[in-house]
């Protein structure tokens, strides 16, 4: 059970709250070279993840259409508070691209999931 935190805003509260009912994933528990497909408002989104925060990230027609390597610093509620290496439900992506100077946020995450098929998946069967 998440308890709100005394020195927090009634509305930080609320967003932690509502991030561990939505749900997410964080990015250290995840080995390198699995895939996430991230299904965003407008986009939809496939992360091959590289260790460290870096990731090859497509599926923004602008930002990035191929492949680019970018860093992931993790999920926002649209403000400036940062769930650090934290891909959750109901919140924004905010990565950084190596042609920006400012972070990329994308719009609500609405679902997360990890391919069948996924290194993940075979380490599982292979075991």
């Amino acid at each position: 059970m998440v308890v709100p935190h005394p020195n927090l805003s009634d509305e930080v509260n609320r967003n932690i709250i509502q991030s561990e009912i939505e749900g997410g994933v964080f990015l250290e528990g995840l080995p390198r070279n699995t895939v996430l497909q991230i299904r965003t408002q407008h986009h939809f989104y496939t992360a091959l993840l590289l260790g460290d925060g870096s990731a090859l990230i497509s599926g923004h027609p602008q930002y990035c259409p191929e492949p680019v390597q970018v860093t992931i610093a993790g999920s926002t509620w649209g403000g400036s508070m940062l769930k650090l290496r934290f891909i959750g439900r109901g919140m924004h992506l905010e990565f950084h691209h190596p042609a920006y100077s400012t972070p990329i946020v994308t719009s609500l995450i609405q679902e997360i999931h990890e391919p069948v098929g996924s290194v993940r998946d075979e380490a599982r069967v292979a075991s």
